[in-house]
């Protein structure tokens, strides 16, 4: 089973990103399929706090359009919400021990743990942190194989600031 990281949402959600039109059709795709793809809590969170940020997005996404883009494509038959199991604690201690992560890639070792305890193999990301994890596969749906993708920026682009910061 496929699994999606928060920056594959991003790309699908802002009309502006460079992958947009491959984030929209990619989402198409598992949400139409016949196979289950898992979408995580953590990652809905996150994409929450992205697109509504108005640091990152200018002007941010109204809280109430973010929500309803999220509640289609939860509303797919093909999609499985990963939420913690009874086991979490103890996977993800063990990825975390065997991957010898720790910081901001906390985060990505929940994914991860999350996606082992509901038997996704892969996760669709552009985020080359993953590669730091033995215990589950990756790759970037934008680029064709596994790896990052090679931009200047070193997350998923999202919308650009139209107005100077003070």
């Amino acid at each position: 089973m496929i699994g999606l990281d928060t920056n594959i949402l991003v790309y699908a959600f802002d009309s502006r990103s460079m992958h947009h039109e491959e984030g929209i059709a990619l989402l198409h795709r598992l949400a139409e399929g016949t196979g289950p793809f898992a979408l995580f809590w953590p990652s809905l969170h996150e994409f929450l706090r992205v697109v509504t940020h108005p640091r990152v997005f200018s002007p941010p996404a109204d809280t109430r359009e973010a929500l309803a883009w999220l509640e289609v494509l939860l509303q797919s038959p093909s999609a499985m919400l990963a939420t913690e199991t009874p086991r979490h604690r103890e996977v993800l201690e063990r990825v975390l021990l065997e991957s010898d992560v720790r910081g901001n890639l906390v985060y990505d070792a929940r994914l991860v743990a999350l996606a082992l305890q509901h038997g996704v193999d892969e996760i669709l990301t552009v985020d080359g942190d993953f590669a730091r994890f033995p215990q589950i596969r990756w790759r970037n749906p934008f680029r064709g194989g596994r790896g990052p993708l090679r931009t200047r920026q070193r997350q998923a682009p999202v919308r650009r600031r139209t107005t100077a910061r003070r």
